[in-house]
């Protein structure tokens, strides 16, 4: 297919794609505008968000925005999954489980290099807005460490991997009728990019235009009420100037392309046509290098569903109540007056009112103005705006907060049952997290297994508190079977988890086989208290490990090491044979200055063992 055509083709897919989400485009915008505060806008013709005018000036149009909070509970409650891996070996070999520590080491050093905490909570705010969200995992070769320049200057890195968050706004399935990712043929991800940004990711010279793009604005309908205007922040769509979309499509491998097909149009310019670069699903295959994550699962939708989505026509029914109530309000106190035609100047009236000590002058022989009689503030008002409080906590599932009035007529056990369901509503939300931590780290592992061709080094805090430097090569990654060290962080509260560690020291479960606690123990201990790293006490045979894996970055060159009368020669040489056998002879060529430098440091250690034992 010529480029021309293939561009064509790419394009009009995308305006077909777009057409498709329109509906749901605008419900995440009326999420976003309700969340923010600003809740007089409604879908219009066309499926256009626009705002509704006040239709009288005395009208009470005051926003009383529980949505935020409630989203805002949620968010704090996700927030406490934390992405804590522990990896299976494939087998009971000692080298698979050399492996998974190393592949648990390298997800610990990518988690706090990219701060994939923060990048999971913003993840999740996205989701509990608009209902998806997702997150990006690629291969940067522009990262990592420096290994050599080439004749231009330019620097040449190992490259690294990345993770972004994308808004569900950027990504367009083939279908929206698709209810997970792996069902979708190809994928696109739409960005808008200005020119000087597209020329240098990808060395084109496109043209730039204006390009349509959602921003927050200040201003919204008049809000307030009578005799005072406020504003709120909404979202509006604008327009970024001399910039270009940068289309991604992601075709999943079929009998046409096995490995795939990744197409880039940056504007109208083609400028990659190939394989799908990433090695990133299970047994060797190729998957999108996307994870999705959801708020709310709705059967035969792509597309989860955000609490927001349910909660709008109650907020809406609660801001008419409170500003009818307000109005009410606003006869009873300022009054209405009854005036005969003619016996007063109305336009004085209208402008001053009834001042106190006003002297009101009416025609002789007239009626004397009076005020309508008033009726007390409807009992209707307050019970409908209790019920509707009582529709937020039951929709939302954060009925938790309503307990402050009924805490004295309420037991522990009930109170405590109440947090439980209050918990469970957040299930389903919490395994949609936890899955999508899970694959993110699948990929992360075999990205770095597909690249990492050569030595590569990482810092990370060690079991005992000490700074470890690891090397490793993709080699070294032989199991991706990711698992959490806990399933319940979601739920347990600091309190409840200090309790159950003092029951398992009360009992004993924590010390080895002597009654004693470890030193490693004892900084995973504190580190679950909250209490961080407190001993920095490390075992003497964790440094005898650490030498020798020094040792074996020395010998791989061909240098030689000399045996030291202090080493521990029983885990020099479980370390150095492993090492030897992994790296040395796992290639298809063996270096025999390498394997020579090995051979004979592992005789030396064996001599000496052997004079110890006699």
């Amino acid at each position: 297919m010529k480029k021309l055509d293939l561009v064509k083709e790419t394009l009009d897919d995308f305006e077909q794609r777009v057409r498709e989400r329109k509906p749901f485009d605008s419900q995440w915008q009326m999420n976003m505008n309700f969340y923010m505060g600003n809740q007089y806008c409604e879908l219009g013709f066309g499926g256009f968000v626009r705002d509704i005018d006040r239709q009288y000036f005395w009208q009470e149009r005051e926003v009383f925005n529980h949505i935020a909070p409630l989203i805002d509970i949620r968010l704090s409650k996700l927030s406490k999954i934390k992405p804590r891996f522990q990896i299976l070996p494939s087998s009971n070999d000692d080298n698979d489980i050399y492996t998974a520590k190393v592949g648990k080491k390298i997800l610990d050093s990518v988690s706090s290099r990219l701060n994939l905490t923060a990048k999971i909570n913003q993840a999740t705010k996205w989701s509990e807005i608009c209902g998806t969200s997702f997150y990006k995992i690629s291969w940067n070769s522009n990262l990592g460490q420096v290994v050599a320049l080439e004749d231009d200057g330019k620097k040449v890195h190992t490259g690294d991997v990345e993770i972004s968050v994308c808004s569900p706004f950027e990504i367009y399935p083939d279908s929206s009728t698709h209810e997970n990712l792996s069902d979708c043929q190809s994928i696109i991800h739409a960005r808008a990019y200005t020119v000087e940004q597209i020329k240098q990711m990808f060395g084109v010279d496109v043209k730039g235009k204006d390009v349509n793009v959602y921003s927050l604005d200040g201003t919204s309908a008049a809000l307030g009420g009578l005799g005072y205007n406020g504003l709120s922040t909404k979202l509006i769509e604008t327009t970024r100037q001399n910039s270009a979309i940068v289309l991604e499509k992601y075709v999943k491998p079929n009998a046409e392309f096995p490995n795939g097909r990744l197409i880039i149009i940056a504007g109208d310019t083609l400028v990659f046509d190939g394989d799908m670069p990433y090695i990133n699903d299970a047994e060797g295959k190729r998957e999108f290098p996307f994870v999705r994550q959801i708020c709310n699962e709705e059967v035969g939708n792509f597309w989860g569903v955000s609490m927001i989505t349910r909660l709008i026509p109650i907020q809406r029914a609660y801001n008419a109540v409170k500003n009818r109530k307000h109005e009410y309000l606003n006869r009873l106190t300022m009054g209405v007056l009854a005036v005969e035609d003619g016996s007063v100047d109305i336009d004085n009236l209208e402008e001053e009112g009834l001042a106190p000590g006003k002297i009101l002058v009416y025609r002789q022989g007239a009626t004397a103005p009076e005020f309508l009689g008033g009726e007390s503030l409807p009992a209707d008002f307050e019970k409908e705006e209790e019920r509707l409080l009582d529709e937020f906590s039951v929709l939302s599932g954060s009925n938790i907060g309503t307990l402050e009035n009924i805490r004295t007529t309420m037991s522990g056990v009930a109170i405590e049952l109440l947090m439980d369901e209050n918990e469970s509503r957040l299930i389903f939300t919490t395994d949609s997290i936890k899955s999508a931590i899970k694959t993110i780290a699948k990929q992360i592992l075999r990205l770095y297994k597909q690249f990492a061709t050569f030595p590569r080094l990482v810092n990370i805090m060690g079991d005992d508190g000490a700074m470890e430097i690891l090397y490793f090569t993709g080699s070294d990654i032989s199991s991706d079977d990711v698992q959490f060290d806990t399933d319940n962080e979601s739920t347990e509260t600091l309190s409840q988890r200090r309790n159950m560690i003092f029951t398992l020291l009360d009992k004993g479960l924590l010390c080895d086989d002597e009654g004693k606690i470890s030193a490693s123990m004892k900084n995973k201990i504190m580190q679950n208290l909250g209490f961080g790293i407190w001993d920095t006490a490390v075992d003497v045979n964790d440094l005898h490990i650490k030498n020798a894996d020094k040792e074996n970055l020395k010998l791989v060159d061909g240098k030689e090491v000399a045996v030291k009368s202090i080493d521990e020669h029983s885990l020099h040489l479980n370390q150095h044979i492993g090492y030897m056998l992994r790296v040395v002879y796992g290639q298809d060529k063996v270096d025999k200055k390498a394997e020579e430098a090995f051979l004979k440091h592992i005789e030396a250690h064996k001599q000496a063992l052997a004079k110890e034992e006699k």
